[in-house]
């Protein structure tokens, strides 16, 4: 088995359906939900799905250790194996390869700093495709500065997902106007009875209504 031969196992595909589309190079993409419903395992998800297509991945992290976030990609790779019903074992190694983790406090790191560092990651030989961005609080994070955070993902043709913890399901009230406009897909987790949904509210630049079901035990995005 090789990497390549997971790209349709992978549960992004059942968002990319629901959302009529992937993520585009240049793009980011925001997923929201109340603290301790999933984001960080959404993010994990699609890292992978980067993985698995060769694009080097770094996970910025401002609130969990390098070693919480390994062990959210272990259990998200074995719990895909498992559904699956795959053995991983030969090509683990290989997946994970390619992911670079980066651990910044928000009170001393802003994202312009954090451009910096994936320059000189990449100057350094460390390949980039998509970056994943998990903890930073967006509402003190200023208009001027993901707006060179985007510019940087627009240049060098990569993809960035971001996590944010809001409540509210609506898309208007994700953030304010002026920053929710840089990000072409928003989704936000909810419950709904029993059930836990992603639900799509924003897909290539435009308002969306799509929805994807997640496992409740494993947070994984099924059909």
């Amino acid at each position: 088995m090789q990497k390549s031969d997971l790209i349709d196992f992978s549960p992004v595909r059942i968002f990319e359906t629901a959302a009529n589309g992937e993520l585009k190079t240049g793009e980011m993409g925001l997923v929201t939900s109340k603290k301790g419903l999933g984001k960080t395992s959404i993010l994990v998800q699609f890292g992978i799905d980067s993985l698995i297509k060769d694009k080097g991945l770094i996970h910025v992290s401002f609130d969990q250790r390098s070693s919480n976030v390994i062990a959210w990609y272990d259990s998200v790779l074995s719990e895909v194996a498992k559904k699956k019903h795959i053995d991983l074992e030969e090509v683990a190694d290989d997946i994970v390869r390619g992911r670079t983790i980066l651990n910044f406090n928000q009170e001393s790191f802003t994202l312009p700093k954090v451009v910096n560092t994936l320059k000189s990651l990449k100057e350094g030989g460390i390949k980039i495709g998509t970056i994943v961005v998990d903890g930073l609080f967006l509402g003190d994070t200023s208009k001027e500065d993901l707006d060179t955070f985007a510019s940087y993902v627009s240049a060098e043709k990569l993809t960035a997902w971001f996590s944010y913890t809001n409540e509210a399901a609506e898309l208007e009230a994700q953030l304010p106007k002026e920053k929710l406009s840089l990000f072409a897909t928003v989704a936000h987790v909810a419950s709904n009875g029993s059930n836990l949904m992603l639900n799509i509210l924003k897909s290539n630049g435009e308002l969306a209504e799509g929805s994807v079901k997640l496992d409740s035990k494993t947070m994984l995005m099924t059909k």
